[in-house]
């Protein structure tokens, strides 16, 4: 079923891109905002309960892994060099800390960071997905 216009003014679109990426952050539909795009803990559902928004299309892929790597190693780098350097702790004693903290961290950040790029692809109207923003205002001169 296509939607008109109509149908789509009626939902609440997000107005920047980082809106949208934080509803997908938060494991929300980045159309409508209230509607889950997780049936399971990774599995997105094929379609937002809320406003239909087909969301089987998306191609999130490796994407999210990275992400979450990347922010788990920024986020530790720091905690590593404490750890080692300022408390002297033996590097047996130190990887015995890092490591739990870096797979729980990386498993709390995945469906996260799956959320955002399925938003980041709504937005952009990317991977089956069609273009739906809000008209920008734009300054207009006298």
């Amino acid at each position: 079923m296509t939607e008109t216009r109509e149908q789509i003014a009626a939902y609440s679109l997000p107005t920047t891109i980082w809106a949208a990426i934080l509803r997908g952050a938060r494991s929300r539909c980045p159309r409508c905002g209230d509607g889950k795009i997780f049936r399971k803990w990774l599995k997105p559902v094929d379609k937002c309960p809320h406003c239909s928004l087909d969301i089987s299309g998306q191609r999130a892929d490796d994407f999210p892994a990275y992400i979450a790597m990347f922010a788990t190693g920024h986020l530790l780098a720091p905690v590593l060099i404490l750890l080692a350097g300022d408390y002297d702790l033996s590097p047996l004693v130190v990887v015995a800390i890092i490591i739990p903290l870096a797979i729980v961290m990386m498993i709390a950040l995945l469906q996260p960071a799956k959320g955002a790029v399925i938003a980041l692809q709504w937005w952009n109207g990317m991977h089956g997905f069609r273009r739906e923003r809000q008209p920008e205002v734009e300054d207009q001169a006298p």
